[in-house]
């Protein structure tokens, strides 16, 4: 049975971004390590990961060890999108 090309050209392009995905996800993990960051001892609410407090652009940000979720507190998006209102997309959705 032949294999079809674009079935495997779909396969090898799904393997391609995944494993680019864990490079950037350890990546970020390495850099917030590095940056210091404060374990809360506060549970995931997605998986049974650590919640870890870091800076985002001097914005306290709640990212999980385990998944990578990102969990934001009372206001922490509006002063994301406040911040990134004038140079960036992310603030343009909220206008």
């Amino acid at each position: 049975m032949p294999i079809d090309l674009d079935e495997r050209g779909s396969a090898l392009e799904n393997e391609y971004f995944h494993r680019k995905e864990q490079e950037l996800i350890a990546k970020m993990k390495a850099k917030i390590e590095a940056e210091g960051s404060v374990d809360l001892e506060i549970k995931c609410p997605k998986c049974d990961g650590t919640l870890i407090e870091t800076d985002f652009e001097k914005i306290k940000i709640d990212v999980c060890n385990k998944c990578s979720g990102v969990w934001l507190d009372a206001g922490e998006l509006t002063m994301i999108a406040d911040k990134d209102e004038e140079s960036g997309w992310f603030g343009k959705l909220f206008r």
